[in-house]
């Protein structure tokens, strides 16, 4: 009986009641921290996922042209790269192969175009943009129109072989086709003059 009545009391209660209530602020405040722990790590997620591609800006995208550029240095060829991207996502990429191919035509803007072309299943590319370190030549100005790029973007100009000495009053691209000219145009001429500079 005796053992009965202390099971059915709460007696053997307090003591667990006491300490939870002594270890009441370390808990709250644990609790708080765990929460604080938990915004954090989803405030860094959320950047990582929906911002990081604001910040990746025309220099951003230039720079990997570059690397593209860089690319037709090494293989001794004059470099010019260019990459395409849609919806911040790159989804073509080129690089001068004029010797490597033995094609007048296998400019960086040609190689990429067909890549993107290739790419997305489609003859048009409205919504894409172009970045590539040098002006875009005759050749390389008509097959962007068809195309109907939703923007370019060069980087250093060429005033011997660029559209723009052929057509220094008019646009010789297409209508809705934005232009941006200049996006680290110092460090594309670099390049160029590295090359022939290395061919003297």
């Amino acid at each position: 009986m005796f053992g009965l009545e202390i099971f059915k009391s709460d007696n053997y209660l307090k003591p667990l009641n006491q300490s939870l209530y002594y270890f009441k602020p370390f808990y709250e405040g644990l609790f708080f921290y765990t929460l604080l722990c938990i915004w954090e790590i989803t405030k860094q997620w959320y950047h990582s996922i929906f911002f990081m591609d604001i910040l990746k800006d025309d220099a951003y995208y230039m720079r990997k042209a570059l690397e593209q550029a860089e690319l037709a240095f090494d293989a001794d060829e004059v470099p010019v790269g260019a990459i395409i991207v849609q919806h911040n996502e790159i989804i073509a990429r080129g690089y001068n192969q004029v010797e490597l191919l033995k094609d007048a035509t296998a400019h960086a803007e040609i190689i990429a175009l067909t890549t993107a072309f290739g790419a997305l299943g489609s003859k048009y590319l409205p919504e894409a943009t172009l970045y590539v370190t040098l002006e875009p030549c005759l050749m390389c100005a008509g097959a962007l129109y068809w195309s109907k790029i939703g923007r370019i973007v060069y980087g250093a100009a060429d005033e011997k072989n660029g559209y723009s000495r052929y057509f220094p009053q008019q646009y010789p691209f297409h209508p809705k086709t934005t232009l941006t000219q200049g996006v680290l145009a110092d460090e594309a001429a670099f390049l160029m003059k590295a090359f022939f500079r290395r061919k003297r």
